[in-house]
């Protein structure tokens, strides 16, 4: 039951606790240009009147205590009503560290937390609260890393897509001279229908990554290349968008923490689809934003990783693509969150009897991992 706007307009933030957690991947995972063995999450709780929110962000234990040292003090005290005053707050108070990176990680932690909040304050699912403008998010399977064999990657892919997600992602560029091979097994694992997208996280020249998209869109069907060169590298973008084969979307934004780097990407006219991640882009009050500016170009927006923090916003923004269900995040949510989603048919679905983002963090099956 929505309780009164008498009852809570006047609640302020009464504390935050903040944690982080160094989880071990099930098995070596890499991609086009990087290496990892473990995953470390940042925690957010976040009180006022008696309820409790939840935020996270995947990021290194120092964002922890950057909010311990410096968000949690701009945001006691303010109104927990008020998120965007909070969020702009927080901005001010990292001004002279810089807003890339931790800063605006740390930020989408606390900001996440304090939507969560509001909307269990109203004893509301957080897209209620949002507004919905659909009742479910689709989503691709990601996955395939370079560290995979063929066997682990076909099963992978092969076992999403006879779960029913009918799109699915592997990761190239650690040897280029091998992936056509690989793009062309994982084709095979899922067969003919499904959609196969593949992430060279920035790996490929652009002179290669050209080569290789007429090679994977002819022999395997590929309709989605992530990052076929840097996503820095904004010119190189434009180019692979412009000569691509037809059917081939080009994507990047996943590492933009502001919307002037969104701003940017777009001007330059360097993708087909806009990716942000709100566990970088300074929470589910900056990923909002950034669906907005996309819009304003007609373009769709596509989220990136960390599938229960954006399974509430990607139902509500009305530009929506399709939600990355990536492994290692799935399987840390489903490990310390309960109320963790699991795609039905292709597709997350809040689960609107339980407020806010509907989760609930598992303490003690966390507490072995913390930092």
């Amino acid at each position: 039951m929505i309780q009164t706007s008498t009852n809570i307009s006047t609640i302020n933030v009464d504390r935050l606790e903040v944690a982080a957690y160094k989880i071990p991947t099930d098995a070596p995972e890499a991609d086009g240009t990087y290496h990892w063995n473990e995953t470390t999450i940042v925690i957010v709780e976040a009180y006022a009147g008696g309820k409790k929110g939840l935020g996270y962000s995947y990021a290194d234990a120092a964002t922890a205590t950057l909010i311990k040292s410096m968000l949690a003090k701009v945001v006691i005290g303010r109104n927990a009503l008020d998120v965007p005053g909070s969020w702009e707050a927080m901005l001010e108070a990292i001004r002279n560290l810089g807003r890339p990176g931790i800063c605006s990680m740390a930020i989408a932690a606390v900001d996440a937390a304090l939507w969560d909040l509001k909307a269990r304050l109203f004893d509301v699912a957080l897209v209620t609260l949002l507004g919905a403008a659909r009742e479910s998010a689709a989503v691709y399977g990601s996955g395939g890393f370079t560290t995979y064999s063929r066997e682990q990657l076909q099963k992978q892919l092969g076992d999403w897509v006879a779960s029913g997600i009918p799109r699915v992602k592997m990761k190239v560029g650690s040897n280029p001279e091998a992936d056509p091979k690989r793009v062309a097994e994982a084709r095979e694992a899922i067969g003919p229908d499904a959609e196969l997208f593949v992430d060279a996280n920035g790996a490929y020249s652009r002179k290669d990554a050209l080569a290789l998209a007429d090679i994977f869109a002819t022999q395997s069907g590929v309709t989605w290349f992530e990052e076929p060169v840097s996503s820095d590298d904004l010119v190189g973008l434009h180019l692979m968008r412009d000569r691509a084969p037809a059917g081939m979307d080009i994507a990047a934004g996943e590492y933009g923490y502001d919307l002037w780097y969104f701003r940017r990407m777009l001007e330059a006219e360097a993708v087909d689809v806009l990716q942000a991640d709100a566990t970088r882009c300074a929470g589910i009050t900056g990923f909002m934003k950034a669906a907005t500016l996309v819009e304003a170009r007609s373009m769709q927006l596509s989220a990136h990783c960390g599938p229960s923090i954006h399974a509430h916003p990607c139902c509500s923004i009305t530009n929506y693509r399709h939600l990355e269900y990536f492994h290692d995040h799935a399987r840390i949510e489903h490990m310390i969150f309960d109320g963790a989603l699991t795609p039905k048919n292709g597709a997350l679905y809040p689960d609107r009897s339980r407020p806010g983002m509907g989760l609930e963090f598992k303490r003690k099956d966390a507490e072995k991992y913390a930092v």
